[in-house]
């Protein structure tokens, strides 16, 4: 079995890395080339255990519009983001 390992060494705060991961708000800003935008759900800020999420983005080519929702959460370690692909 073929391994890749990446290394990222990033020089912030654990938790000011974490918040960034789930701020919609700068997603948006990063993903301009994807036309990705918040539309249904939490559409701004933090996101936060259980909350939703829909997005609009253009991806291959196409509008894609998917669904996701934060199921596990423990600050600043890690969070779980499940997505359903709604429609293409």
């Amino acid at each position: 079995m073929n391994e890749i390992v990446l290394h990222t060494h990033i020089h912030a705060s654990v938790e000011k890395v974490f918040n960034l991961s789930r701020d919609i708000d700068f997603h948006m800003s990063a993903a301009k080339h994807t036309q990705e935008k918040a539309i249904a759900g939490r559409t701004s800020g933090l996101i936060k255990l259980h909350e939703t999420i829909t997005w609009r983005g253009k991806h291959f080519g196409f509008y894609l519009t998917h669904e996701s929702i934060i199921s596990t959460f423990k600050f600043p370690e890690k969070f779980t983001d499940e997505t359903n692909i709604n429609k293409i």
